[in-house]
């Protein structure tokens, strides 16, 4: 899956590419939308072919899910691989790739590496683009639905991927906008039984509802509509009469929600526009759910109490009992007629919902929890109607009714019902506090042609339009992602990147929406808003996220594939099994309650097992607490991209971790120069300084840094004109200054160029190093000229994180691209010993399939564009939050405070939630396992113990609350106590 990224390029840097790689400048970002094949450096990508292309393989040979997964695992190894589906029932392969990075032969022999045959069948140029839509799936209510929908959706000619989340009632589908349209995607969820409702597409530039008040006739409508359309940048008008609501579609760098309100207005017709109110989406719905369900449990007790009294309570007081069991026709008494007149709405209208969900499941050739509820009911309410009318028509046959089984059941399922969807709406609640970060309204300023603010207006903040200045007041939230145009102040940024201190804030500084105004008024210019801003870009990766499934739920999948048959076989079973029993005297007369015959305690048997037998907890096991982990995790700064990557995390025991801005700061100092021939430091520093200028690495920066100290009247000095520069990704720059040939870099560089390296060069070199230090060589005209020493001091706590990792029996490696000396003295201080220096960036990805290699499962910590393709390579890729974008958009998780005990924290937190993932499979698997012996009467003969089935439907319904509420219990969870006790103090660099 593409996964969506978001760039917070409003966080000045402290990464850093380790060694002396070259590329992408190394400031601060957080997930971006997606740039680069994984694995691509920022060279490549300028010269590369931007179009995707499409590959259809046959792969021969595949017999389970586990070969699909090899054969997937190989191919999104690859670098410039986009996606990648694999079919196992049609032994297919869909590759989506870059071709200017690795082409369909390359990924035929990577599929038969595997161990597979495999053939190209279709190759096509992928010129319409992939577009994500994302649809709410109402009625749902186990994994066999959530199945059929997949299946369907996925079965549509131009879906490349749909993946449907039962937790969350969501689809998830990418597919090609040039073959099949969103539309068509609904309809094909509604063909399924199901309600479909949706959420976003990926041609929604920007996307405003707006509630218009007036006189709504097709005359006025086409007016707006006409005048709407006429804006530049209004891509799409969808009207709902019924909520008196115009959806927009736009592209927000042309047009803006104040725009469209004031052409709706001046229309003339006397309408009036605002933002449609919040709770529009996903929450509505879920809410609107959640009082359905009530509303129904409410009527539901209306007429069931009523029948739980007549047939269990009132039967034992005099009185009453006489006066229902007055007989009216024969032997059917009043107590028959009033629970069968009570009953009748219970089971045909208030459940009528069991009925539409069975209708529809079995329609699509599968059985679903409410063919069983729908069984189980008609069975108790229909047989109850037999006997009864069969009381009225004989004057001797007594009868025994079931009224209230089918009743009570109903009742307690819409109650576990109830209690679920309440339940499961609160494993989201991350989402929705995030969400709320951002402030209600704003202060919008009016500038005339001087500058001067001649007008200020507190708008609502969904109205600000790209380009607008906000005011921030002290203690006021930033409205919107942008810069400051005027003004000095603190942002507390904590809420976003972990950050506790206040980081300074003045002209020119880039904010971020949400983060927290402390003292002195600012004024922002807006540059991204709406669905673009960085917020919510963390809200759609989180989103994102709880929609991937977790390898370990095709176990859940697999066994709803076959659950309810064989449940209905075991329930038909157990029916004849007592009915032929008591047939032929298989047990004492004794066992069969008085007020029953044999047929009647099989029937009830039978009912049991079918009713008791819960799908739905098992289906709700895994993204339940996928959903509150990931949650959880976003909230702690740790950002996990779903299942996969959580799965994998909590299995590691070998951790590879980069040094620069890694394990060190990544804010680099020059801290000593040592000149080998006679020259003036300035003009030593000058000639540097202007060939380094033109790089963005950090080692560059920190030299140009150092080289204004001697310009120190010029704040912003222009250094000379470097000719014919070229940047020598792992090693240094080339360039011409002032016709002197000017190369600055490490030894291998230098050496490369031909230039020899004195016995005296080599002493200071190997002082520096051992002093934990990067020596830069400088040749000029191809003479060494002079060493710079480079510190870059450790992380705080570094050294506790690597003896907590090995106290966690996790092995830690240090692979860098810097010189042995420092890297050696580095892996001392923190405690490593295993140490790979001067690694190239295809070295640390070798070093990491060396590892998994011997049977190691490993997580790669990094955050330079040297990193990605280790970080690709490994099972778990982790990218330091102040990375570069390649880094995190490689990365299967990322550290968005850039702190070193997140990489605990993101394992700690993986544990914990298949920790409770193995408890909610315990549970509901054991609960199946006792529950249907039990309802089934195994320990009847001996403990004379019998499971009604309304007891048997309210433990069912439990279950599913159960398993959900045992996922909520992550919402409580807490670091490792030891990281408190660690004080780790953030950094902050100037």
């Amino acid at each position: 899956m593409a996964t969506k990224f978001l760039s917070l390029a409003c966080i000045r840097g402290t990464g850093a590419g380790d060694g002396y790689s070259r590329g992408l400048s190394p400031r601060p970002h957080y997930p971006s939308m997606p740039k680069y094949p994984k694995g691509m450096s920022a060279d490549m990508e300028s010269s590369m072919d931007r179009s995707e292309r499409r590959a259809l393989f046959s792969v021969t040979g595949m017999t389970c899910s586990a070969c699909a997964g090899s054969v997937e695992k190989a191919v999104k190894r690859l670098p410039g691989i986009k996606e990648a589906v694999i079919d196992v029932l049609n032994n297919r392969a869909q590759v989506m790739f870059y071709p200017s990075f690795v082409n369909e032969e390359t990924i035929r022999e990577t599929i038969e590496d595997v161990g597979f045959e495999s053939a190209l069948i279709m190759e096509e140029t992928n010129e319409k683009s992939t577009q994500v839509c994302r649809i709410l799936i109402k009625g749902m209510t186990c994994t066999t639905c959530s199945s059929t929908v997949e299946s369907a959706l996925g079965s549509v000619h131009g879906v490349q991927r749909a993946q449907v989340a039962l937790a969350t009632e969501e689809a998830e589908i990418h597919y090609d906008p040039m073959t099949v349209s969103h539309d068509h995607l609904l309809n094909t969820i509604e063909d399924t039984g199901f309600e479909a409702i949706l959420i976003s597409t990926g041609e929604d530039v920007s996307k405003i509802h707006l509630q218009i008040d007036g006189p709504w006739n097709d005359g006025s409508m086409r007016i707006i509509q006409e005048s709407l359309q006429a804006l530049p940048g209004v891509e799409k008008i969808e009207f709902d009469t019924n909520l008196k609501k115009c959806s927009l579609s736009y592209k927000p760098d042309l047009t803006g929600p104040r725009n469209f309100i004031q052409v709706i207005e001046s229309t003339g017709s006397g309408f009036k526009a605002k933002i449609f109110p919040k709770g529009n989406g996903r929450d509505s719905h879920r809410q609107e759910e959640i009082n359905q369900y009530y509303k129904s449990f409410k009527w539901s007790l209306v007429f069931t109490i009523p029948v739980f009294l007549t047939s269990m309570v009132f039967m034992y007081i005099p009185g009453l009992k006489h006066g229902l069991d007055t007989k009216i026709v024969n032997m059917m008494t009043v107590g028959h007629l009033l629970r069968w007149i009570l009953s009748t709405p219970v089971q045909f209208f208030i459940g009528r919902r069991f009925y539409t969900g069975s209708y529809k499941s079995l329609r699509h050739g599968s059985a679903n929890m409410d063919v069983l509820i729908a069984l189980g009911t008609n069975a108790a309410y229909f047989y109850s109607v037999y006997s009864v009318l069969r009381a009225a028509a004989s004057p001797h046959f007594e009868a025994t009714d079931f009224f209230e089984t089918s009743a009570m059941l109903i009742s307690f399922i819409l109650l576990g019902k109830y209690l679920e969807v309440k339940a499961k709406g609160k494993t989201s609640e991350a989402i929705a506090k995030l969400m709320d970060l951002t402030p209600d309204t704003a202060t919008l300023l009016t500038f005339d042609t001087e500058g001067n603010v001649v007008n200020e207006e507190e708008i609502d903040s969904r109205l600000i339009q790209r380009h607008d200045v906000i005011k921030i007041i002290p203690g006021a939230k930033v409205a919107s992602d942008g810069f400051v145009t005027w003004g000095q102040s603190h942002v507390n940024e904590s809420m976003i990147t972990g950050e506790a201190r206040p980081v300074g804030k003045r002209k020119g500084d880039t904010v971020i929406g949400g983060t927290v105004n402390e003292n002195g008024v600012l004024y922002i210019k807006a540059t991204r808003v709406g669905s673009e801003s960085a917020l919510s870009q963390i809200v759609q990766l989180v989103e994102s996220a709880q929609m991937a499934k977790a390898p370990v739920q095709k176990l859940a999948d697999r066994i709803s594939k076959f659950f309810v048959p064989l449940v209905i076989l075991l329930s038909f079973s157990t029916f004849l099994a007592w009915f032929v029993a008591g047939k032929f005297d298989g047990y004492p007369e004794s066992w069969i309650p008085s007020s029953m015959d044999s047929f009647q305690l099989a029937l009830q048997f039978g009912i049991s097992v079918m009713v008791i037998a819960c799908p739905c907890a098992l289906g709700l096991a895994t993204p339940t607490a996928v959903m509150v982990g990931t949650g959880v995790g976003a909230s702690q700064g740790v950002l996990i991209k779903g299942g996969q990557a959580l799965e994998s995390a909590h299995k590691v025991n070998c951790i590879v971790f980069d040094k620069t801005g890694t394990l060190t700061i990544g804010k680099p100092l020059v801290v000593n120069t040592r000149l080998l021939k006679n020259m003036v430091l300035r003009e030593f520093y000058e000639l540097i300084a202007a060939a380094e200028v033109n790089s963005e690495h950090p080692l560059a920066k920190a030299i140009v840094e150092y080289a204004k100290k001697f310009r120190d009247d010029e704040e912003n000095p222009i250094w000379a004109e470097a000719h014919n520069f070229e940047s020598i990704t792992g090693h240094g720059v080339k360039a011409i200054v002032h016709n002197k040939q000017i190369i600055v870099g490490n030894k291998s560089l230098i050496l490369n160029n031909g230039i020899p390296i004195s016995i005296d060069a080599q002493e200071i070199l190997t002082e520096i190093e051992g002093l934990a230090q990067t020596g830069i060589l400088v040749s000029i005209d191809n003479h060494l000229t002079g060493i710079l020493a480079i510190s870059d001091p450790l992380k705080p706590g570094a050294r506790e994180v690597i003896s907590i990792l090995k106290s966690m029996k996790i092995k830690s490696l240090l692979v860098t691209g810097d010189n042995w000396g420092t890297a050696n003295s580095i892996a001392k201080e923190v405690g490593i010993s295993d140490v790979t220096a001067e690694a190239k960036p295809e070295d640390k990805a070798e070093k990491v399939k060396e590892l998994q290699g011997s049977g190691l499962v490993v997580a790669m910590v990094g955050d330079g564009i040297n990193d990605s393709p280790a970080l690709v390579a490994a099972d778990v890729g982790m990218a330091i939050g102040a990375g570069t974008d390649i880094a995190i958009e490689a990365a299967d998780i990322v550290l968005m405070k850039s702190n070193l005990e997140d990489v605990i924290t993101a394992i700690d937190l993986s544990r914990k939630t298949f920790t409770r993932i193995r408890l909610n499979y315990i549970w509901a698997l054991g609960y199946n396992l006792l529950g249907i012996p039990i309802a089934a009467g195994v320990v009847f003969p001996f403990t004379g113990f019998r499971l009604p089935p309304w007891i048997a439907g309210a433990a069912m319904a439990a279950s599913s609350v159960s398993v959900v509420c045992c996922s909520l219990l992550l919402r409580n969870y807490r670091r490792p106590r030891i990281l408190e006790t660690l004080e780790i103090q953030g950094i902050t660099t100037v």
